[in-house]
């Protein structure tokens, strides 16, 4: 229990400028916007897809799943995988060819074109909060898992959130969407690699599978199979419904994902990245579930390997804990950067989505000359690079008063406008009487019930409703707010004909 070595500290630094190398080499062949955004929409659907993956995995799974299969126990993490196929069939079969018909940069629009400016503008600054807010959340989990493998103060935080935030922002900045797809396929085989690595060291030190469960843990909680009660964490059914809805809300309203659909060549390209994306998923999902189980077994088996920390207090911390502390020297440091290429994947991401949708739905929209393409691709640089900044500033402040663990925190921050964001294009795409003022009523809507779920005790002084509440409710809200008006606002003008 030595903590990090140097060698550890230089493999990162490797791995950091590595990463940065690649960024200066696929910005040195940006000559348009299609090709800094989209990647000229040639890319192989197969790099699309881990791409698309690796983005929305990001370090909240990454160290939530195994603080939670710690802490609470499998039901959310496992159940939230058997829901797989019907999001995939959902969304490639339904959406993705929907969506292809359009040839877009920015996803949002599609949105203008069926039900106005209004509409897409709302689209547009919701994903920005959205992804905003993802972001800082990334960052802040991602600096508060250095800081327990540093051994550090948390007044160190700003400085870890910086470094960490502008290594990404540095080369998704220059490289655009095509430094971003390839520099993830890296950060994917990192970050799987690195989860392989813990689990084979458990394995080793306790001399088998012996940590395989066969009976309930008793530090887990009671999570039946389904229930009513909104005070109860976790269901069966809630995870699998919560698991589905998040993939289809965010796979069909988030830039993120529309935007690598709309870089592959046709829908059956994109429906194959959507593939891979869930098979990937899958199996990293499957794999940091059996990570919780041998870090639970590792640290239940000689509690004094925990050094104070508690799994009722500290689960999340744990398995950062055991990179620094438990791995031998240079493996830590492997580890380490799988931690850091969960971060960065969404970062780099996130930032070439805002810089796309800021340059398609306010710039070139409302300005009356559009920029020639060279100074559009370098416009595009210093807006991705100011976006980053902001969002490493907003990441040292996130969170404070945000109950729950990982997972709980994630689903009440930029969890809150996942569902109105889909709903605005579940409106204008599959609703045909839709109306401007209902589809934008409808998802703020959405948001307000959203927002009410996940800080309920906050409001009300009640106890915490379940996480697993908030998309279901809030798409249900959104769906009767809108509907609703757009129904009566269609009769309204069709009377008065």
């Amino acid at each position: 229990m030595n903590g990090l070595h140097w060698i550890d500290f230089l493999i990162l630094g490797i791995y950091a400028a590595a990463m940065v190398v690649l960024g200066i080499h696929f910005g040195r062949q940006q000559q348009s916007t299609d090709e800094y955004f989209t990647g000229g929409g040639r890319m192989n659907p197969a790099l699309i897809g881990v791409s698309m993956f690796a983005t929305l995995f990001s370090t909240i799974s990454y160290l939530s799943t195994p603080g939670e299969i710690i802490k609470h126990g499998p039901i959310v993490s496992l159940m939230s995988v058997l829901g797989v196929p019907l999001y995939y069939m959902i969304v490639g079969y339904v959406l993705v060819p929907a969506y292809m018909q359009y040839r877009t940069t920015s996803a949002y629009e599609l949105l203008e074109e069926r039900l106005g400016v209004g509409v897409r503008i709302t689209g547009a600054l919701m994903f920005v909060g959205l992804r905003l807010m993802w972001m800082s959340t990334l960052i802040y989990f991602a600096s508060e898992a250095i800081i327990v493998m540093l051994g550090i103060e948390r007044v160190w935080l700003p400085l870890v959130t910086l470094v960490t935030g502008v290594i990404a922002v540095s080369y998704s900045s220059l490289g655009g969407l095509r430094a971003v797809v390839i520099t993830d396929s890296i950060q994917f085989t990192l970050l799987f690699g690195g989860a392989l690595i813990v689990i084979g060291l458990v394995t080793w030190d306790v001399g088998g599978l012996s940590w395989i469960p066969t009976s309930w843990n008793p530090s887990w909680d009671d999570q039946p199979l389904f229930s009513l009660n909104p005070y109860v964490r976790a269901t069966a059914f809630g995870s699998i419904l919560q698991g589905v809805l998040w993939w289809v809300c965010t796979a069909g309203g988030d830039q993120t994902a529309i935007q690598r659909f709309m870089a592959t060549g046709s829908v059956a390209a994109a429906r194959r990245s959507f593939l891979i994306n869930s098979i990937a998923g899958t199996a990293v999902g499957v794999v940091l579930t059996l990570v919780g189980f041998a870090l639970l077994t590792y640290f239940q088996s000689d509690p004094s390997r925990m050094a104070g920390m508690t799994i009722a207090e500290d689960a999340d911390g744990l398995f950062p804990f055991f990179i620094s502390n438990a791995l031998p020297v240079g493996l830590s440091g492997l580890v380490m950067c799988g931690l850091f290429a969960a971060a960065m994947s969404s970062i780099d991401s996130g930032v070439n989505a805002i810089t796309a949708v800021l340059n398609s739905d306010f710039v070139d929209r409302f300005r009356s000359e559009p920029l020639p393409d060279h100074l559009k691709v370098k416009f595009a640089r210093w807006m991705a690079l100011a976006i980053g900044l902001v969002v490493v500033f907003l990441a040292s402040f996130v969170l404070d008063v945000v109950p729950g663990n990982y997972i709980g925190q994630a689903k009440r921050t930029f969890g809150l406008l996942v569902t109105p964001m889909f709903l605005l294009f579940f409106f204008a795409l599959f609703v045909p009487f839709a109306t401007q003022a209902g589809t934008i009523i409808g998802s703020l809507a959405a948001f307000v019930a959203a927002f009410v779920i996940a800080y309920w005790n906050k409001l009300t002084e009640l106890p915490i409703i379940s996480f697993q509440w908030i998309f279901p409710v809030s798409l249900l809200v959104g769906l009767s707010v809108g509907g609703s008006l757009s129904f009566l606002e269609t009769i309204f003008r069709n009377r008065n004909r």
